[in-house]
């Protein structure tokens, strides 16, 4: 957490060091230096008391114990679980919200073992790796020594293997990938592309790309033949994401990057196009890399809805890609959605669907997997009036 430090003990006398964590975890308050002699039942019992190990052994080491931490939390987990357990639709907001909570307890136990990084990113344990390039662009450029979580770190290091190596987009054609910076949701779910794809384009040259996150639908669209697309985001991570996305695609001509909440200033006009894939489920995130994910009281949803009839140019479409998964997991109605579309003066014209392929829709021991299984994502066809 920003201007946090967290303190310790070492060698009689105290130590301290800033405390950095991208999921806004508060320094805790209690820290055990630990090493490669520390049992693995030892490490646990620390954890879930709310004490922090800070590591000086071997790194390798270091990630076996967090491997060892996983292993017991799952096995105390499993008692408490709905696992197979099928959950009826009235059942399913109360094993929701269970299922955020011991994810939650999982990842700042998991969190507890802390790792010292030099201000260079650097850092000074046996078989560590070089970690520069990944939390440089996870925390930018750093002036002093810090302590952050393990667990984070390697969430840091896979972001930028992603990102190194992109995702293909099939539907941008030629073996195009996407490559999403640390922080910004990466389209591994093709099926909302998809939609975008083959839903029949308005006639239009000009569209507007609603949080555009990685750019994905707004580069598709440029590809699909708009003259010019608008990408708004508010999120700093984002905007540098789609304009990378933008350039190495060659096509900074037609697609413009704009920081903007929601639609691009009024100045711009109206648009025959407007696109829209909000975050699928209405909640609080716990942190600031879940704002992907969750949109507290559907804020971005409504508000997208409320202000499309106004910037749709006279028979015009928006495009609402959305998941049905919060319908059936019991956090919004089919009937509160039609609602919002109707109270905004928007007229359905039209819906595609389409069936998720991710692993999560086809793993029975997920505690979620009803609904999953029943989930569809469509692309709604909006016109004003």
């Amino acid at each position: 957490m920003p201007g946090a430090d967290i303190t310790w003990q070492e060698a009689g006398a105290e130590r301290r060091a800033h405390w950095r964590s991208e999921a806004q975890v508060s320094a805790p308050g209690r820290v055990a230096v630990a090493n490669d002699y520390m049992k693995a039942d030892q490490a646990y019992r620390l954890a879930c008391e709310g004490t922090a190990l800070l590591w000086r052994g071997d790194f390798q080491n270091a990630k076996q114990i967090v491997q060892a931490l996983a292993r017991r939390i799952d096995r105390s987990n499993t008692a408490g679980r709905i696992g197979n357990r099928k959950p009826a639709a009235a059942a399913f907001p109360e094993a929701f919200h269970r299922y955020r909570m011991v994810h939650a307890q999982r990842a700042r136990t998991l969190g507890m073992v802390l790792i010292r990084f030099e201000a260079d990113h650097a850092i000074r344990l046996h078989r560590a790796p070089d970690v520069k390039a990944a939390c440089t662009e996870a925390y930018g450029k750093v002036s002093e020594p810090y302590v952050a979580s393990l667990r984070e770190l390697l969430g840091v290091i896979g972001a930028h293997e992603w990102r190194r190596k992109g995702v293909e987009v099939p539907a941008l054609g030629g073996g195009e990938r996407v490559h999403a910076h640390y922080g910004v949701f990466s389209p591994v779910r093709g099926e909302y592309v998809d939609l975008v794809a083959r839903s029949p384009l308005p006639q239009t040259g000009l569209a507007f790309d609603i949080g555009t996150g990685t750019g994905v639908l707004a580069l598709l669209l440029a590809r699909r033949g708009l003259q010019r697309v608008l990408a708004t985001d508010v999120d700093v991570r984002a905007l540098a994401c789609a304009r990378e996305n933008v350039g190495r695609l060659g096509l900074t001509a037609r697609v413009d990057i704009v920081e903007s909440d929601l639609f691009p200033p009024i100045a711009i006009g109206r648009a025959g196009l407007i696109v829209c894939n909000p975050p699928w489920l209405p909640g609080k995130p716990s942190s600031p890399l879940e704002h992907s994910i969750y949109d507290p009281d559907s804020r971005m949803l409504k508000g997208f809805l409320a202000g499309l009839g106004a910037r749709l140019a006279p028979g015009g479409e928006g495009w609402l890609i959305l998941s049905d998964l919060a319908e059936h997991l019991g956090l919004r109605t089919r009937g509160e959605l039609l609602g919002w579309i109707e109270a905004a003066g928007l007229t359905v014209l039209g819906r595609l669907d389409a069936r998720p392929q991710h692993p999560k829709a086809f793993d029975a021991g997920d505690p979620l997997h009803a609904a999953r299984r029943a989930e569809v994502t469509s692309l709604w066809r909006l016109g004003a009036g």
